[in-house]
């Protein structure tokens, strides 16, 4: 069985969960009995693609460039340009069983034939939240569902995110196949070269503070207890919309509420995220919506107490090992990281349920299941 990717993704993220996602599935098939993989791709910055031994490729200027010179635009251009026509070349030349694109662009369409084809949807956040997406929305929204539909077999990563789909597009719940993604992060046993000096008690933010990641509203809603604790600190692990920085509105808020000293941000890898982890009383996960959360994974692995929010896919992926508050209640909010944070006790036993929740999802699983998907789509199953 051989299977074509393409090379979306890894054009536009340097880390990213979508990324993530695919580079764990192409480290597995590269040791898979049954598969064969073709990843056409000569340019990218991405991280996780480094760790995929069967594919080579040169940095280029792909991702991160400073985007008010010409020249590295122009050069972004001309790499992007070389990947998209190795990925071309190889869809003329029909010698693939599948094809599973990377993300939601439909520029290959007119090459499949009639060829199979596998459509990996994380979320619908652009189709629940389309006022927080207003540069790409109508693009991303239209290619997705014009995928959906023409796909043979779509992949839900959680149960949730088939029943948004359904609900979404009419889909047949029988052409939506639910695979859990999983945790790529592993604890870490001696402090990072380059980790940053901690506060001793603080709590753990991770990710994107896009609009419908709800940290603002999160942050006013813990204030009384930072108030009362001025020792108690929060740490933003990663950047603002890619990135590594506080913006100058975030720093005025901040200074607002009165809580500007006890706020601290990190740029991170792997190795100092797991860290971070480890030292926190807890991680908060405040989000709106989810199509998975592989950050509540993340926490579990790093034996982190996770408060997160009651919404979307969250409750399937925590279990009974999360802590669950109202994102949209600020008492909710308050009392529950209250609750977990002076609680030793309690602490203890979140992170022994996170520990058996954990078991529940690996990448060698996801595998499995979807070579049993691409074998069955061909019948050799």
């Amino acid at each position: 069985m051989r299977l074509l990717f393409d090379n979306q993704i890894f054009n536009e993220q340097k880390f990213g969960g979508v990324s993530r996602y695919f580079s764990e599935l192409l480290k597995r098939f590269a040791n898979s009995k049954d598969i064969c993989f073709v990843l056409p791709i000569k340019f990218s910055a991405n991280e996780y693609l480094k760790e995929v031994g069967k594919i080579k490729v040169s940095p280029g200027v792909l991702v991160g460039m400073k985007r008010g010179k010409f020249l590295e635009r122009l050069l972004n251009r001309i790499a992007k340009s070389i990947n998209y026509f190795l990925v071309e070349s190889e869809l003329i030349k029909q010698n693939f069983d599948i094809f599973h694109p990377t993300y939601y662009s439909t520029y290959f369409l007119k090459y499949l034939k009639n060829k199979k084809l596998v459509l990996t949807i994380h979320d619908m956040i652009h189709e629940i939240y389309p006022y927080y997406f207003k540069s790409d929305k109508n693009k991303t929204i239209n290619n997705k569902k014009e995928l959906a539909l023409r796909a043979d077999k779509i992949i839900a990563i959680s149960e949730n995110t088939k029943k948004d789909i359904i609900n979404f597009y009419g889909i047949p719940e029988e052409k939506i196949k639910v695979i859990y993604s999983a945790n790529s992060l592993k604890p870490v046993r001696a402090r990072p070269i380059n980790a940053p000096d901690l506060p001793e008690n603080y709590i753990l933010f991770v990710g994107s503070r896009s609009i419908y990641k709800n940290f603002d509203y999160f942050l006013s809603s813990i204030t009384p207890l930072l108030k009362n604790d001025k020792k108690l600190c929060v740490i933003i692990a990663g950047g603002y919309s890619g990135k590594d920085e506080i913006s100058e509105r975030e720093k005025s808020f901040f200074f607002e509420l009165g809580i500007n000293k006890q706020i601290f941000q990190y740029s991170i890898n792997d190795d100092i995220l797991a860290y971070l982890y480890m030292n926190a009383r807890c991680f908060v996960f405040p989000t709106l919506y989810e199509g998975f959360g592989i950050p509540i994974l993340e926490a579990f692995a790093c034996d982190c107490p996770a408060i997160i929010s009651n919404t979307s896919s969250l409750p399937e992926i925590g279990g009974s090992a999360a802590m669950y508050f109202n994102p949209l209640d600020a008492n909710s909010i308050l009392e529950s990281v209250s609750k977990v944070i002076y609680n030793n006790e309690l602490r203890k036993e979140m992170i022994l349920k996170g520990r058996e929740q954990l078991k529940k999802f690996s990448w060698e699983k996801t595998v499995e299941e979807m070579t049993n998907l691409y074998l069955k789509m061909l019948d050799k199953k």
